[in-house]
């Protein structure tokens, strides 16, 4: 197949030595990276042709929409799943387990799901000391439940759940002793640049045993793409426009839904919409949390349907699409 095949990269990226992304994108095509800067000097008096070229928009329509507010080609393509399998392979990191038909393939009853809230520069103060509450709480159940079953069956009211709350900034590689710390790992021969563990690959071994996925808007919706099949994104959502959340302008928004409908491998909810602009409450996050696990057990079935994994407005988003052409266009097109 051809999503098999190595390539090579051609990106304008800027020279950064703290960024991850050039290691990346090298991995993920097998073939390495080529910046347009370097292929500029070296095209002076001179051609290259290409056997096969793919271009992208780069960042050029990072804000368009879909009429059917997914992923573009990850439904239909299956593309979100090859890309995920694709990352985590180039990465040297084992994929997820692998669901075909519900997310309770390959469980069993007595698991106990691992639940990961993101850290988000959108959460206020009181956002985080009431996610907190919401964790410890939960945690607090399920520490209690095994202290009653030690000497004794006891049946848990709600599935068992562990919650952990991450920065990814501070989920760093193992380092190895041996290798200079004055040679770049950019610079180390293969095979044993390939072994050298990044950033990026210490988040991807968490990501793969993720059941539930909680974070609110921006970057961090992207990552739910590596989840394992039949995992629960929950997206907390957000008050805007920026710095009118306490007038009565504001009002609730998840942005990047799309990621969650264009990946039918997982179930998305979203934190209630009238009740976002008061601001992340204890008692729903811990309501979302319960809800996400009981999905996973009752279970719910596989691939999900993309209407299904929207919030309330994208859902009206594209029925109104689906009505009103004119609008869709205005909306839409660029």
């Amino acid at each position: 197949p051809r999503h098999l095949y190595p390539f090579r990269i051609l990106a304008q990226i800027e020279d950064c030595n703290n960024c991850w992304s050039e290691d990346i994108y090298s991995r993920f095509g097998g073939l390495g990276l080529l910046k347009q800067e370097a292929l500029n000097t070296l095209s002076i008096g001179r051609w290259f042709m290409f056997e096969e070229l793919v271009m992208g928009s780069g960042t050029f329509c990072q804000r368009c929409m879909q009429p059917h507010l997914q992923l573009p080609g990850g439904v239909e393509l299956d593309a979100s799943r090859l890309f995920r399998d694709r990352m985590y392979q180039q990465h040297g990191v084992i994929q997820p387990v692998i669901r075909r038909r519900s997310s309770f393939e390959s469980r069993t009853s007595h698991d106990v799901l691992q639940a990961y809230v993101i850290d988000n520069k959108r959460f206020t103060s009181k956002d985080r000391e009431e996610i907190n509450d919401a964790v410890n709480e939960i945690n607090n159940y399920t520490d209690s439940f095994f202290n009653k079953t030690i000497n004794k069956v006891a049946v848990a009211q709600w599935p068992l759940v562990r919650v952990a709350y991450l920065h990814y900034n501070q989920v760093t590689a193992q380092q190895f002793s041996f290798i200079p710390k004055n040679v770049p790992a950019t610079n180390l021969s293969s095979p044993t640049h390939e072994i050298i563990e990044n950033n990026f690959i210490a988040q991807l071994k968490i990501l793969r045993q993720m059941d539930i996925h909680i974070t609110g808007p921006g970057t961090g919706q992207m990552y739910q793409t590596f989840l394992p099949d039949g995992s629960v994104n929950i997206n907390l959502g957000c008050i805007r426009p920026f710095r009118f959340e306490n007038t009565e302008k504001r009002y609730s928004s998840y942005l990047e839904q799309y990621m969650t409908s264009g990946t039918p491998y997982i179930k998305g909810l979203y934190y209630p919409i009238n009740e976002r602009t008061k601001g992340i409450r204890k008692d729903q996050v811990i309501k979302l949390i319960r809800q996400a696990s009981q999905l996973i057990f009752q279970p719910f079935p596989l691939p999900v349907s993309a209407r299904n994994n929207l919030a309330p407005d994208g859902r009206l988003f594209v029925e109104m699409c689906e009505k009103d052409k004119d609008f869709c266009s205005l909306v839409t097109t660029r």
